[in-house]
């Protein structure tokens, strides 16, 4: 177990006013740390100090800030294997995940953003010509008309100013990275409320920084399982925006609190990514669709937005998808993340696995076919749900309609009588959803593909994979979101705009 750890706040490392609770390993139950319980009083000092080290850092020059950024790559990449080692322990992630997908992609963010820092902020205009008629009054040829006839014009990025991150526990390194990089490559400074299930690795990203040279107060981090917590660093005066990762429930509720002052908000929420399957997929096509669906059962095991957890597929590959599906599921070795050739970890809590347990059972009920999975594996410890294959799903299951957050996948079945009935019955299926994040289309046609994904009502769709470009913009449709992030997009999303006109 590592020391307990200490609040974040003005670049110093402060004792929590409530005390320390245990943040415990899924896969073995055991106490991996004890993290720090804020009041709502320290939250308020952090934002405080936040809004106090903008007027500096804000001025500071793209050189310095992308400086900073850099020596924290360099830092977080040296003790790469210890961060790893942590986010296992805490999140339940698997060796392979911790160190490439969560650690790993940390690094590459910093490194990222660091040359965000020096991207241009300003974008010059074309010239705007003012007819100077004979009429025109006295004030606006004060303010630059009349016999003047053109105004110039730029378009500028400011930093927004103070920035709560409140982050996901799915990915305690990638998630607040993506976060917290980009805000400070653009100047603004940062809050930052760690999920509660897994926050130490947050606490190491913040050493990191304070060794790389961020000045005290730009970036804070204030943790805790009241929900006070996070409610104080949403609602703080001295906030200008926030980021949050997480449920859409969670996400109504911060967007309710941010309206009543204007705040700026991004929101990355729930997602139900529809992976439609054409009958004309053919052989190859079909065992990419079915390594692309797998990635549900194993990613994260499944507690992750973006899978393509609800399968719209044509009556004529469906049983060969759910053969090759079950095939699939049944060939990923589930157990402790930190034994080799693991796949599938557990889940963040036992809460949580009853609650997946739960969404099981109601589609069983509900009369879906379970083709594999559904029942708890027989290890010693640990939160773990079986990789489940659920069939014969129609729309109204609630095992179709909400987000399980889980390695559950359900399958709808269709049928067309030809191929335009085909699309059009995949399109209103895939779009009878309240989420609207990434869905995905596997067709050997990619002129089909394309013309399908341009009707789906959703921020991202995968063609034929479920790879990410990650210079492209990310964020959701409906309730899957507001704002995009990733790439430049994620500095345009800590930014404000500015125009400065003048008299040419």
């Amino acid at each position: 177990m590592s020391a307990p750890r200490r609040l974040f706040i003005a670049g110093e490392w402060v004792e929590p006013d409530h005390g320390h609770y245990e943040v415990v390993n899924p896969a073995t139950e055991e106490v991996v740390g004890l993290a720090p319980e804020a009041s709502t009083e320290q939250v308020h000092a952090a934002a405080a100090a936040a809004r106090e080290a903008f007027a500096s850092w804000s001025r500071t020059t793209p050189e310095e800030r992308a400086a900073v950024l850099s020596r924290a790559a360099s830092i977080l990449r040296r003790d790469c294997a210890a961060y790893a080692d942590l986010a296992r322990a805490e999140s339940g992630a698997t060796t392979g995940t911790a160190y490439g997908m969560q650690v790993a992609v940390a690094v590459g963010r910093f490194e990222r953003y660091a040359k965000g820092a020096l991207e241009p902020v300003e974008t010059a205009l074309p010239p705007q010509i003012n007819e100077a008629g004979g009429g025109t009054s006295h004030a606006l040829k004060a303010m630059g008309a009349g016999r003047t006839g053109v105004m110039g014009a730029v378009a500028a990025r400011r930093p927004v100013g103070v920035v709560t991150c409140v982050t996901s526990y799915n990915n305690p390194w990638a998630n607040p990275a993506g976060k917290v990089a980009p805000a400070l490559a653009m100047g603004n400074t940062v809050v930052v409320k760690p999920a509660p299930q897994d926050p130490l690795s947050v606490y190491g990203m913040a050493a990191a920084l304070a060794e790389a040279g961020v000045p005290p107060g730009v970036v804070n981090v204030v943790s805790g399982t009241d929900v006070a917590v996070g409610e104080a660093a949403v609602a703080s005066p001295d906030v200008d925006m926030v980021s949050f990762t997480g449920s859409t429930a969670v996400g109504q509720r911060i967007g309710e609190v941010c309206g009543r002052d204007l705040k700026r908000q991004l929101m990355e929420l729930g997602g139900k990514g529809a992976a439609i399957v054409f009958d004309d997929v053919g052989e190859k096509g079909l065992a990419a669709a079915v390594a692309g669906i797998g990635t549900t059962f194993s990613f994260y095991s499944g507690q992750i937005c973006t899978a393509p957890t609800r399968v719209i597929v044509q009556r004529g590959v469906y049983e060969a998808l759910l053969s090759e599906l079950a095939a699939y599921a049944g060939a990923l070795k589930v157990g402790d993340p930190a034994e080799p050739g693991t796949v599938v970890g557990p889940v963040i809590s036992a809460a949580h696995r009853d609650r997946v347990e739960a969404y099981v059972e109601d589609a069983r009920k509900e009369g879906a076919r379970v083709v594999t999975g559904g029942e708890r594996p027989t290890l010693p410890t640990g939160f773990y749900v079986a990789p489940t294959l659920l069939a014969d799903c129609t729309p109204g299951m609630r095992a179709v309609r909400e987000e399980i957050f889980g390695p559950v996948v359900s399958v709808v079945p269709f049928d067309a009588a030809t191929p335009q009935e085909a699309e059009e019955t995949a399109i209103t299926l895939a779009n009878d959803s309240d989420y609207g994040l990434i869905d995905y289309v596997w067709s050997a046609d990619i002129t089909r593909a394309f013309r399908v994904a341009r009707r789906l009502r959703t921020g991202g769709v995968g063609v034929n994979t479920v790879g990410r470009n990650m210079e492209a913009p990310f964020g959701g449709f409906k309730k899957s979101g507001v704002g995009r992030d990733v790439g430049s997009y994620a500095l345009h999303a800590y930014s404000e705009l500015q125009s400065i006109v003048w008299p040419g």
